[in-house]
């Protein structure tokens, strides 16, 4: 029975009625990080009344994110995020069921994941995640959501959708280089918002599925903040797609087949207590000047782009860290090629490490 009084505003639209907030309900949604993107769209469609959210993320909650994720508090800094935002969530609707994941998306976890849901949404900022959660999401038959932010631009488009295209037919394969996160080259809030509010509107639009609803398939919308002006340009499926082409059994596949060994997350009590481990920072210059763990070592994911190769036992135990735990996993990667076997990763970075002093 729907609580008419919560949703009243929206079930008046001749387009959602009674009947659309009744798809809502009995619908499901993932969002893939509760980041920048992630959280204002899990705020609303929370609001709106889709029955049942899930959330996955590894990360805590730093002092720095309050700027634009703005479904935490001051108070929540240091928790996981996925558990808080459950918990922020839950009191904000108590009338749909929030399901808390606090882990890294993986291949393994993603494809048991996707679908027990109806619409992933897409809160990451890095492109190994984004064709991880595009490669699952075509495996399983689940469409998603995408946007991504950088200064004051964003875009925003909905794949696997139909007969529509996906993330690789935009972007084949990962650009050469070290690409920017937020955390590097900056994001003004509000941007953040609109984007992940716009991901919550395509989801609704989707879910119920009003023959007026033109949903974002085949479509990329771009925005630069600082002028306002968007534009729209058009996406087909490309033709050169090395994926979205194939069977979901190849893709299954190739998920599997392209992914490294897990490399396993340590909270920073957990690595406190790895004595002998080894502490590698693989942030920049600039960041471990103004402040790093005691006794690491300073070897940049940068030096590590370019091709450099440190000269510890690959054997060592390694924790690698660097300001929230991104770039440390990309440097874990490209240290398993070079045959290091014991490498953790910790999740949060040095802000969480600093938070649980």
């Amino acid at each position: 029975m729907i609580k008419t009084d919560r949703y009243a505003r929206q079930i008046v639209l001749p387009e959602i009625g009674e009947a659309g907030q009744d798809r809502l309900a009995r619908a499901s949604v993932l969002c893939v990080g509760a980041g920048g993107l992630g959280c204002p769209a899990l705020l609303y469609l929370a609001a709106a009344g889709v029955g049942r959210i899930g959330v996955i993320d590894a990360d805590t909650v730093d002092l720095s994110n309050l700027q634009r994720q703005v479904l935490f508090s001051t108070a929540q800094v240091g928790e996981n995020k996925a558990l808080a935002a459950a918990e922020r969530l839950r009191h904000l609707n108590p009338e749909i069921q929030v399901e808390a994941y606090p882990e890294r998306l993986t291949a393994e976890n993603s494809v048991k994941l996707f679908p027990a849901y109806d619409l992933i949404i897409d809160g990451t900022d890095n492109f190994s995640s984004k064709f991880l959660i595009n490669d699952a999401s075509l495996a399983c038959g689940v469409p998603f959501i995408y946007a991504s932010i950088l200064g004051f631009e964003g875009q925003i488009g909905v794949f696997g959708l139909e007969d529509g295209p996906c993330y690789r037919c935009l972007f084949p394969h990962a650009p050469e280089g070290d690409v920017p996160t937020c955390a590097q080259a900056g994001v003004i809030g509000a941007l953040a918002g609109m984007m992940g509010a716009m991901q919550a509107m395509e989801a609704v639009k989707i879910i119920v599925g009003h023959e007026r609803f033109a949903p974002l398939s085949g479509k990329l919308w771009t925005i630069d903040a600082r002028d306002m002006a968007p534009r729209v340009l058009s996406l087909p499926r490309s033709p050169d797609c090395p994926i979205c082409h194939e069977t979901k059994e190849h893709i299954m596949f190739g998920l599997f087949q392209n992914s490294s060994p897990r490399v396993p997350d340590l909270s920073p009590v957990e690595a406190r207590s790895h004595s002998g481990a080894l502490f590698v920072d693989v942030r920049e210059a600039n960041e471990w000047d103004a402040g790093h763990i005691e006794g690491a070592q300073h070897f940049a994911l940068s030096r590590l782009l370019q091709g450099q190769t440190p000269d510890w036992p690959k054997d060592r135990e390694i924790i690698l860290y660097c300001a929230h735990g991104q770039r440390s996993l990309q440097a874990a990667k490209i240290l398993q090629k070079q045959d290091y076997t014991n490498l953790s990763n910790m999740a949060g970075g040095y802000a969480a490490w600093c938070s649980a002093r």
